[in-house]
């Protein structure tokens, strides 16, 4: 598995941070386009699973929302450490218990989701898994695998009951 060694970075703009080369070099060799990031500042940890974008002017970079900055007390002036490995997972993300339990249980809608583009499956699954309650996010999965068997392609419509 492919792993940098820890890094510093910060801030490039309100919501991304640029990734140095010399550190995802092997990333880009093997052109790895997703890639789980550990976050370290002060005593606080948060991992999570991020797109390398590339851009015209050579450099990498990575999005890096308002919601993890505060989840981190990080702002735009502060280093904080950064460590990219090689995305294994499935769909580019942590898929919840909840609703692996639900398309587990439901072999039509699995096959629907599975039939589904990466960005829109990872796209689900971070809807879903934005919900605290375990409770909520089992009722949004059931919700969603009956919009999916009912034919509804419009992602807006798959978590609103009807």
């Amino acid at each position: 598995m492919l792993k940098s060694i820890p890094f510093e970075v910060s801030l490039a703009n309100k919501q991304s941070i640029i990734l140095p080369s010399e550190y995802i070099a092997q990333f880009i060799t093997n052109k790895h386009k997703r890639i789980k990031v550990k976050a370290s500042f002060k005593d606080k940890k948060l991992e999570f699973y991020a797109a390398l974008k590339y851009e015209k002017s050579g450099l990498f970079r990575i999005y890096f929302s308002k919601a993890k900055q505060a989840e981190m007390d990080i702002f735009p002036n502060d280093y904080f450490t950064l460590q990219v490995f090689e995305d294994n997972s499935k769909y580019g993300v942590e898929l919840s218990e909840e609703f692996e339990a639900v398309l587990i249980s439901d072999y039509e809608a699995f096959t629907i989701f599975e039939s589904l583009t990466p960005g829109k499956q990872r796209s689900i699954i971070y809807a879903i898994s934005r919900y605290k309650s375990s409770q909520t996010k089992i009722d949004k999965s059931l919700i969603f695998t009956t919009n999916l068997k009912r034919g509804i392609t419009d992602p807006k419509q798959w978590l609103k009951q009807n």
